[in-house]
C-alpha cells in the first residue's frame, strides 16, 4: 500500500483554514446600530468640548497604530470570552442609557469593541493592540464630577506655586485660595488656568511615547507618572510670568491673545521637558538591554583574531 503526497496547491488551498468574515461584519452592523447615539455624542464632545478636544486626535491615531501592529499570525478565536463582552457591554448600554449617565454609555463602546476583536481573534490580539486600545480609552471624556474634583486642588496648586515664585522674586504676595494679590491687582486663577486641560493632553502624550519609544513597562509607567507633576509645575510658571508680566506690563497681558500664547508656550515647554525624560530614559534601557544589532552591522564583522578566522572563511578587505 502506497501513500500519495497531496499537490502543494491541494494542501494550502483546501487544508488550510480560511478565516470568516461574515460573522463579523454582522457584529459590526450590530455595533454601529447598538452604539450609533453614543458615537455621535461623543464625537460631539470632541468638536464642541475643549476639555475633550483630544479626543479628535487621539482616535484616528489609535486606529492607524491599530492597522500599524496588524494582526497576530497565530490568532485564535475566543468566542466564549468575546460574546460574554458583548453581553455584558449591551447590557452596561442599555443600563446607562436609562440612567442617563453618559460616561459609562461612551465606555460600552470600547468594551463591544474589544469583545469583537477577542471573539474574531482571541485575547492575544487584544494584548497586542494595547496602545491604540489605551489611546482610545484616553479620548473618552472624563465626567464632569470627577472634573469638577480634581480641578480645584489644581487651581490652589497652581495659584500657590505662582504665590511662591513671585515671593522668590521679592513681589509682594497675598494669597487667598486661587487669588493672588499683588500690588494693584488681583489675580482670579480660574478653572480654565487648572492646568487641567494641559495635564490631560500630555498624558495622552506620554502614553503614547511610552508605547513607541520605550520597551519596558516600568519605564513607560514611570514617564507617564511624570507628566502629572511637570504639567502642575509648568501650569505654576505660567501663572508666576502672567502675574510678573501683568505687575511690570499691564493687565492686558492676561487676558487675549498674549494670554492665549503664554499658554501654548508653556505647553510646549511641557513636551521638551517630557520628550527629555523620554529620551533619558531610552536610554537607560539601552544599557540595561542593548537592542540587538543588525546581522550586517559592521561591529559583528569577524577582525581575524577568533578560533573561526583560519576556517577558511574570506573576510571582507
Amino acid at each position: 500500500m502506497t501513500a500519495t503526497a497531496l499537490p502543494a496547491s491541494l494542501t494550502s488551498d483546501q487544508t488550510a483554514p480560511r478565516p470568516s468574515w461574515l460573522p463579523l461584519a454582522v457584529a459590526g452592523v450590530a455595533f454601529a446600530f447598538l452604539f450609533a447615539r453614543p458615537a455621535a455624542w461623543l464625537a460631539t464632545d470632541w468638536w464642541s468640548n475643549p476639555e475633550a478636544g483630544h479626543g479628535l486626535l487621539l482616535a484616528p491615531l489609535a486606529i492607524y497604530l491599530a492597522w500599524k501592529d496588524g494582526i497576530r499570525e497565530d490568532a485564535t478565536p475566543n468566542l466564549r470570552l468575546g460574546i460574554t463582552m458583548l453581553v455584558i457591554a449591551v447590557v452596561v448600554r442599555y443600563a446607562s442609557g436609562l440612567a442617563a449617565e453618559q460616561f459609562t454609555l461612551k465606555g460600552s463602546m470600547l468594551l463591544a469593541g474589544a469583545g469583537l476583536v477577542v471573539s474574531q481573534w482571541g485575547g492575544r490580539q487584544l494584548l497586542r493592540w494595547w496602545l491604540p486600545a489605551t489611546l482610545l480609552a484616553l479620548a473618552v471624556p472624563i465626567p464632569d464630577m470627577i472634573l469638577n474634583t480634581v480641578a480645584l486642588p489644581l487651581q490652589f496648586k497652581a495659584s500657590a506655586i505662582g504665590a511662591a515664585l513671585l515671593r522668590w522674586r521679592e513681589i509682594p504676595v497675598l494669597l487667598a485660595g486661587n487669588v493672588i494679590r499683588v500690588p494693584g491687582h488681583d489675580l482670579f486663577v480660574a478653572e480654565a488656568c487648572s492646568g487641567l486641560r494641559s495635564l490631560t493632553a500630555l498624558i495622552s502624550i506620554a502614553v503614547l511615547a511610552g508605547g513607541l519609544g520605550l520597551r519596558f513597562p516600568v519605564t513607560r509607567v514611570a514617564l507617564v507618572a511624570i507628566a502629572i507633576p511637570v504639567a502642575v509645575l509648568i501650569n505654576g510658571v505660567r501663572i508666576f510670568l502672567t502675574g510678573f508680566l501683568v505687575l511690570f506690563v499691564g493687565p492686558e497681558v492676561a487676558d487675549g491673545f498674549m494670554h492665549t500664547t503664554e499658554g501654548w508656550a508653556m505647553f510646549v515647554i511641557s513636551l521638551t521637558i517630557l520628550g527629555a525624560i523620554s529620551w533619558v530614559f531610552a536610554l537607560v534601557e539601552d544599557r540595561i538591554r542593548p537592542q540587538p544589532r543588525p546581522a550586517g552591522d559592521d561591529a559583528d564583522v569577524d577582525d581575524g583574531d577568533d578560533a573561526t578566522a583560519g576556517d577558511g572563511a574570506v573576510m571582507p578587505a
